[in-house]
Formats: structure tokens, C-alpha cells, sequence
């Protein structure tokens, strides 16, 4: 079975690498002819080198024909890139992390018109996949048969993948946990503490257990990789480009605006699905707030802190 990973951002090219040590993959991408030369993404993903079995292709073609493809390219692109291209008979395995700021639509929604969808998603940095660090990710698809088969396509000995059919669930914990991890860069940038950034971590939470309801989703699949776990991985580290977005904002700091952050597009987004739903998101908000320059670290604190006392 012929694999292509579509988008060498750090994240699709460290798949790429780890999947090509057991199989051979193609990864396309705009700048592949430096790639192929160099045998490294010097620009996303320096000091990794490409194993033998990496094929680089500037030709979309060539992976759009591949059996299995992995779309990691960024969610605010994802619907323009599947009206761009024709999807109808392909397994598609969505990489990305959102939800569309146009649309307010995820990943599986935007792609519906491949044959087989499946959201790859959990705690994960490109670096530790790359490296051959253990990493454990979700698989949701709908189809029980595709989704082990996939489960069987792309786990290697360092990369172990757990799967669910709670594709909405999977998906919905992915984008959510992005938010929180921006509104608790901005607790520790501001200064307030472990304690206000566990009280953070635990008010989102409960936030992403309520919009997945919504949803229709699970509440176990929030309880799992793709939500609890890929939330404190994010919310914990520097690594972290959400995280970092909210240090930067916390302590009044300038951030790279080249560097995409989908928690920033997604907590946007997400406002507009709790007004028209009638959801009371006061810990999302406030950091949609941060991040579009209405709300600063004091009137955003003052809000939540001020809120009525209820129980938990």
C-alpha cells in the first residue's frame, strides 16, 4: 500500500521521516528540490535527515495518486485545498488541529467527499516524532475496517496508534485543547502561577467536554489522547507554538506573526459556534478575547474571577 504525506511543515515532515524507516513514503512539498538535495528540511525541521525510504516530490499528482494520504497541511487551508482537488475515492487521513474560522467546520466535515476520512490527533511534537521518541496518537474513523487497517498502515516501534470511531470527538479535542494551552502561556507570561494555570487547565477542560457534547461526541474520547492528553502536553510546554503565542500575550510580548498558531484562528471560530448555540464558554472566550486584542490579561482575569460561585 503506497503512502504520501502531503505538507512538509515540521509536523508532516516528522511522519514522513518516522513512517519512511519502515516503508516507503512519499512526502510532497514546494521546496522539494533543496529537500531532496539536502536530505533534511533545513527550514522546518533542521538536524533530521531523511531515511532511505523518503521520496520528495514537488509533483501533487504523484502523492494524490498514493493509496493512503496524509493531509498536514494547515487547518485554516484545508478547505481550499480539498476544493482545489478532487478527493472522491481516496483514504484520507486529516493532520491538522482546528476548527475552519469560515465555516466553523473540522477537519472530517470539510473533507467529505473522500471515500475514507480518518483524523490523526494526539499529544505530539514533530521533534519527538522525529527523534524516535515514544509518542501514542488517536485514529478516528467511522469505519472499523479502514481504521485498523490504517492502525496497521502507520504505527511503527516508536509511533503507537490507539484507534476510535469517535471521529467528531477526536477531532473536536484536538482543536480545543489549543485554545486552553494559549490562555495558559498567558497565565505563566503574566506571572500568576502554577496554581491559576492548573485552575485554567481544569475550567477549559470542562469547556471541551461541553462543546464535544454538543457535538454528539463521546465523553470518553475527551478522556483519552486526543483530549486530556494532548491538553497537558500543550498547556505544559514551550514547545508549543500555542503555548508560546500565550506567554508572548501575557507578558505583553511581541510574537512571530509567521509562525502559525491554529489555537489562535480556532478560539475565533469557536466564539462564533458558542454565540450561535447559546454555550457558556467564559474560559475560551476570554482567551479569544487575548488573542484578537479586546480583552487584555487584566480584564480577561477580572472576568472569569468575577463570575457568579457554583458548584464544580
Amino acid at each position: 500500500m503506497s503512502v504520501a504525506v502531503i505538507g512538509a511543515g515540521a509536523f508532516g515532515t516528522a511522519l514522513a521521516v518516522t513512517l519512511a524507516r519502515v516503508q516507503p513514503i512519499t512526502l510532497w512539498a514546494r521546496d522539494a528540490r533543496d529537500m531532496a538535495a539536502q536530505r533534511e528540511n533545513t527550514a522546518r525541521l533542521p538536524g533530521v535527515r531523511f531515511p532511505d525510504g523518503l521520496s520528495i516530490s514537488a509533483e501533487l499528482e504523484t502523492a494524490l495518486a498514493c493509496d493512503v494520504i496524509l493531509l498536514a497541511v494547515p487547518m485554516q487551508g484545508l478547505g481550499g485545498f480539498a476544493d482545489a482537488h478532487d478527493l472522491t475515492g481516496k483514504t484520507v487521513v486529516a493532520c491538522c488541529k482546528g476548527i475552519d474560522i469560515t465555516t466553523g467546520r473540522g477537519p472530517s466535515a470539510i473533507l467529505h467527499q473522500a471515500q475514507h476520512i480518518a483524523v490523526l490527533t494526539g499529544p505530539s511534537f514533530a521533534a519527538d516524532i522525529a527523534a524516535g521518541l515514544p509518542t501514542a496518537l488517536t485514529l478516528a474513523c467511522a469505519d472499523p475496517d479502514v481504521a485498523a487497517h490504517l492502525q496497521q498502515t502507520l504505527s511503527t516501534p516508536s509511533l503507537r496508534l490507539y484507534r476510535t470511531g469517535d471521529v467528531v470527538g477526536a477531532e473536536l479535542g484536538g482543536a480545543l485543547k489549543n485554545i486552553i494551552a494559549i490562555g495558559c502561556g498567558a497565565v505563566m507570561g503574566a506571572g500568576l502561577g502554577d496554581s491559576a494555570r492548573a485552575a485554567l487547565m481544569t475550567r477549559g477542560f470542562a469547556e471541551m467536554q461541553r462543546v464535544a457534547a454538543t457535538f454528539g461526541a463521546d465523553a470518553e474520547t475527551l478522556m483519552g489522547l486526543s483530549g486530556l492528553g494532548d491538553l497537558t502536553l500543550t498547556c505544559t510546554s514551550d514547545q508549543s507554538r500555542n503555548y508560546r503565542l500565550g506567554l508572548a500575550l501575557g507578558a505583553g510580548a511581541d510574537f512571530d506573526t509567521r509562525i502559525t498558531v491554529e489555537g489562535a484562528a480556532t478560539a475565533q471560530a469557536l466564539r462564533k459556534v458558542a454565540q450561535e448555540r447559546n454555550l457558556d464558554l467564559p474560559v475560551c472566550n476570554a482567551i479569544a478575547g487575548l488573542v484578537d486584542g479586546t480583552l487584555d490579561m487584566t480584564r480577561a482575569m477580572d472576568h472569569l474571577l468575577a463570575r457568579p460561585l457554583k458548584e464544580e
